[in-house]
């Protein structure tokens, strides 16, 4: 499975997973439907894009205009284990061991048609790349997010959009955070249960973005990553992608699903009609062993005429809106023995407990 590969990539540190453009594209558009100048007049920090493999950079650079951005920043760690050839930065880099690229900053502050042929595309930018010298320098450091010389253009950015490493997510989220900065990144849905994660979900600090799990068509892969998994291929370009369905935005960046009401689909006294299986014919909700809730186990089984505690599964936050519940904890948070709730004995994947606003109906 592919997402064997994302969970061993976690392990070994792995990180090297570029994003596609077309997810990028994807997600963003649903913050500019909601607030078309969301981006206007501001500056965006990708800290782990490299141009040589970054769709963040490019998508961004190509919509500067479009977006009417103040200003972009890309920054890149040092070393890369993709090799690409649409933008050639610095020319005395040898062509044959761009893997042990220095690290190095962009910064755009217009993008325009320098080569006159009537369009602004990546051969703009590539220009402009080349000719103004203070765009693309070389960073002292080498790249990492946590050093003094990145922080310093954390500080001065408005929102922090990039694809971070999987194995510091938690350290990355910290470094956000303390900046009090906006952002989009993508992480795993399993990070929502972290203990530094999941109360920005409950306090709303932080929370879901668009696309979820399957949303996303995959990631390319360094050639010294395994190509496995039922949906892994090679494109029509020879990027490996591996797709996965645990992949999710996390943001604090405001969109219009946030505050889209779930509708209550199944109401107790209808269990019996319920589409699912697993609770269909029962007369009530199944209540936990070890803790005074009641078990939901799919969103659209949400009942309509309960004001007590509920369970649900992790995947409920993507169609969570703040004005209809309220989030009331996890298993570490209750600090449940046993580190899970359990039904009749049996243990019940990831839940999180939540109540909804205003009485039942």
């Amino acid at each position: 499975m592919a997402t064997k590969t994302f969970d061993n990539a976690k392990r070994n540190k792995a990180d090297e997973f570029y994003t596609q453009w077309i997810d990028i594209e994807r997600e963003v558009q649903a913050y500019l439907e909601f607030n078309p100048n969301v981006f206007k007049g501001k500056i965006i920090l990708c800290p782990c894009d490299d141009p040589y493999e970054s769709n963040f950079f490019k998508y961004f650079a190509l919509s500067f205009n479009n977006l009417g951005l103040k200003k972009l920043i890309a920054t890149c760690y040092i070393g890369s284990p993709i090799a690409s050839t649409q933008l050639t930065l610095f020319k005395d880099e040898p062509e044959n061991n761009k893997t042990t690229r220095v690290p190095h900053k962009i910064e755009i502050t217009e993008v325009k048609d320098y080569n006159k042929d009537l369009a602004v595309d990546l051969l703009d930018v590539e220009w402009l790349l080349e000719n103004k010298k203070n765009v693309l320098t070389r960073l002292k450091g080498d790249g990492d997010f946590r050093s003094d010389e990145i922080k310093k253009l954390r500080d001065e950015a408005d929102f922090i959009i990039t694809n971070p490493p999987f194995s510091l997510f938690r350290e990355f989220i910290a470094w956000i955070m303390e900046a009090k900065k906006q952002f989009l990144v993508i992480g795993n849905v399993n990070a929502i249960s972290y203990k530094e994660i999941f109360p920005l979900i409950k306090d709303n600090r932080m929370w879901l973005g668009l696309a979820f799990g399957r949303d996303f068509q995959g990631f390319i892969i360094p050639k010294s990553y395994p190509l496995s998994g039922s949906e892994a291929r090679i494109d029509e370009h020879g990027n490996r992608i591996v797709s996965t369905n645990n992949t999710i935005w996390f943001t604090n960046i405001e969109h219009g699903r946030r505050h889209q009401p779930i509708p209550f689909m199944t109401m107790a006294k209808n269990l019996k009609h319920s589409k699912h299986k697993e609770i269909r014919g029962k007369k009530s909700y199944d209540k936990y062993d070890n803790y005074d809730a009641i078990e939901v186990p799919f969103t659209d089984a949400i009942p309509s005429d309960y004001n007590g505690a509920m369970g649900v599964p992790l995947s409920f936050l993507h169609k969570y809106c703040p004005e209809q519940f309220e989030i009331l904890g996890n298993v570490y948070e209750f600090n449940i023995k046993g580190g899970a709730f359990y039904v009749n004995g049996n243990r019940m994947y990831q839940r999180i407990l939540i109540k909804r606003i205003g009485d039942a109906k």
